[in-house]
């Protein structure tokens, strides 16, 4: 086997999260006050760069408004971390066989994600009829690096955890950002791009999919 590592690399490479990440960044903007609604037109543009907080500070800046970005952020994380509880989300086509593929071929598995501890654990709450956090080596969170996607410190800090050399791991990604996370430890990156993301070029990764399967441990 050419690889010993798949990376799953983001909550939108194991959940379609897009859509629900816009509505709780807008129930927090309400909550807080702010008559800033983002469309999906908006969003798509917002996601180019990665992380609520910057996108929320880029945003208030363009308005002439300050705002608490971090604050917002953090209750926009409990929004979305209570809706996928509340309401049960499925994987995504194809990534349930993905992971049943790895623990039949002793295949590390890892979840390589800077986003907060709250949403790493809605995340395996909402999917604990699917997937448990003991199907995973290493499920990463933002405690983990002082630097969030796409900077490369959570594939580095992934990469010594699971004592594996970047060629011997294979990350997947739904975003260009992210991708380039990868990218930039040097890991080979998969493009799985979610709703949101599927226009986008994905220049930087070896392949681009809308369903994975096994042929991905072969490039």
């Amino acid at each position: 086997m050419k690889y010993k590592a798949l990376l799953f690399g983001s909550i939108g490479t194991l959940i379609e999260s897009s859509n629900i990440q816009r509505n709780s960044f807008n129930e927090a903007f309400k909550e807080a006050g702010l008559d800033w609604y983002w469309d999906e037109q908006d969003y798509r543009i917002l996601l180019k760069k990665s992380g609520g907080t910057k996108r929320v500070e880029d945003f208030a800046e363009k308005n002439n408004i300050n705002v608490n970005a971090s604050q917002i952020r953090d209750r926009k994380t409990e929004l979305f971390s209570s809706f996928i509880i509340q309401n049960k989300q499925k994987l995504r086509e194809s990534v349930y066989e993905m992971i049943r593929y790895t623990k039949d071929n002793n295949i590390k598995l890892a979840f390589s994600t800077s986003t907060t501890v709250n949403n790493v654990e809605a995340v395996f709450e909402s999917l604990s009829n699917q997937i448990s956090k003991a199907d995973f080596d290493f499920i990463g969170n933002r405690s983990f690096v002082n630097n969030e996607k796409p900077h490369p410190e959570i594939y580095k800090v992934t990469l010594e955890k699971l004592n594996l050399k970047p060629e011997e791991c294979l990350a997947i990604e739904d975003t260009e950002e992210s991708s380039n996370a990868a990218v930039n430890a040097s890991v080979k990156c998969i493009a799985f791009p979610g709703d949101f993301h599927k226009e986008d070029k994905f220049d930087m990764c070896i392949k681009k999919m809308n369903l994975l399967d096994q042929t991905i441990f072969s490039l």
